[in-house]
């Protein structure tokens, strides 16, 4: 069946010693997904396990300059710079403050042939959930919170809907790349016209 087991690391600070990653264990059926469910500004959302690595929690984030507003800054991952997003900023909400629960879910996807390694950050893990295709609903045209190309589908889940993210289109490295391109232009622009100025 599906387990989510935690798993201890010892931290590099010997002082900490709680559990920093769950291992996410997937023996989905033919017919049936297995999601991973988490908490993002009150709703609930899901994201399919077989892209989902590691779930860590929130710590050690560097930012970086001009990025766009949804990319929060990169971790250092075992030695691997990995960039990670906010979720909530990337949905057009505000921010939430992180505590105790909030955590990076660490997804490993194909972007243009290459495996792409993205965190996002994300109020709370729930559970992993086992899904049947007769279950899930077309993503609705209008109506949601959020791009209607970012809802794959909508999970039915105890009578009620679960979001089912499309990780390919959230997590889309070309339109987060433009997004700071964007950003990093409007910026030089400013400056620019600054110093004629002067």
């Amino acid at each position: 069946m599906n387990a989510l087991a935690k798993v201890e690391h010892k931290a590099e600070n010997k002082a900490e010693s709680r559990p920093t990653a769950i291992a996410v264990v997937s023996e989905a059926g033919n017919d049936h997904s297995q999601y991973l469910t988490f908490m993002l500004g009150g709703e609930v959302f899901a994201i399919g396990i077989l892209v989902v690595k590691e779930i860590i929690e929130y710590r050690g984030l560097t930012e970086v300059p001009m990025m766009p507003p949804c990319v929060r800054g990169v971790i250092n991952l075992r030695g691997a710079v990995v960039p990670v997003m906010d979720l909530a900023a990337r949905f057009g909400k505000p921010v939430a403050d992180v505590t105790k629960r909030t955590c990076i879910v660490i997804i490993e996807m194909d972007a243009d042939g290459e495996k792409q390694v993205i965190g996002v950050v994300v109020d709370a893990v729930n559970a992993v959930l086992e899904i049947a295709a007769a279950e899930i609903e077309p993503a609705p045209k209008f109506g949601a919170k959020i791009r209607s190309d970012f809802i794959e589908g909508m999970g039915k889940v105890n009578g009620k809907f679960v979001i089912l993210l499309n990780v390919g289109t959230v997590l889309s490295v070309a339109e987060i790349g433009a997004m700071a391109a964007m950003d990093g232009g409007a910026a030089t622009a400013l400056i620019g016209n600054d110093v004629e100025e002067k």
